[in-house]
């Protein structure tokens, strides 16, 4: 029984979802299909991959990831189907694959599988469903189509070190609004060995790391290392985003004192 996950940008409120789930059970009754989130802001490939990245080795080997994020077709933007760490792809070649895998080991093929329709603006429902069902049956790539050795390379912005300060950034803000860095728990504890420190934001400054949101008061401002590794400020039962004025982009730095 194939597992197949969906993410995309299409929201609630319109047919979209409704639309390619119905597909997949039509062609694969016996699917097990779990939507991993359709509120990604419209084109946001960074958001989606930080998403994915976080959450598709808590599925099991074989699990057939659909993503459904600028998926119009292009000669730089080819559709691909790739397999990565026992888990299964199928997407539009836009960054979004290098951003969820960095520097893993995977297999890719181009998609020369024709679509259900002539229409070219709803190819997750009309041609990613049809590869995820030639996967789920056992396919192989060379069924899909041709290698493709090279998917497109993209990094997000990696912290700095000037002398004592880790210069970092906001990456991402999830739907409590905690905001999270891409400073690292692994960088930050190559560069701290002991010292006393402060995390500087806007106007706002914290000199602690704790484990947990509730180790600080309500309402008080908390940092901690998240479950996905990296330096997030939140408030406790507060929405740090809106109340700090950060934003995806903007600096966070850690100084060090000798």
């Amino acid at each position: 029984m194939a597992i197949i996950t969906l993410t995309s940008d299409w929201g609630l409120s319109d047919y979209y979802v409704a639309a390619v789930k119905g597909t997949i059970y039509r062609v694969m009754p016996d699917a097990t299909v779990v939507d991993i989130t359709h509120n990604i802001e419209p084109w946001d490939v960074t958001s989606a991959a930080f998403i994915l990245k976080n959450c598709y080795k808590s599925f099991p080997e074989g699990t057939i990831h659909i993503i459904g994020i600028e998926t119009e077709e292009s000669v730089k933007s080819p559709h691909i189907a790739l397999k990565a760490n026992g888990h299964y792809f199928i997407g539009t070649d836009n960054d979004i694959f290098s951003l969820i895998l960095g520097d893993d080991p995977y297999e890719a093929v181009t998609i020369e599988v024709p679509q259900d329709t002539d229409f070219f603006t709803f190819t997750t429902r009309d041609r990613f469903v049809k590869v995820a069902n030639m996967i789920a049956k056992g396919m192989s790539f060379s069924d899909i189509g041709k290698p493709y050795p090279n998917i497109k390379k993209r990094f997000n912005f990696q912290p700095t070190i000037e002398g004592n300060c880790i210069r970092g950034m906001v990456t991402y803000i999830d739907s409590y609004e905690n905001i999270i860095t891409n400073i690292s728990q692994e960088l930050f504890d190559s560069q701290c060995n002991g010292r006393s420190y402060e995390i500087r934001f806007g106007r706002y400054v914290i000199d602690k790391i704790c484990k947990g949101y509730s180790d600080v008061d309500i309402p008080n401002t908390v940092a901690i290392f998240g479950t996905h590794g990296f330096l997030e400020i939140a408030i406790n039962h507060g929405r740090a985003a809106s109340l700090l004025g950060m934003a995806k982009n903007m600096p966070v730095d850690i100084e060090f004192r000798n």
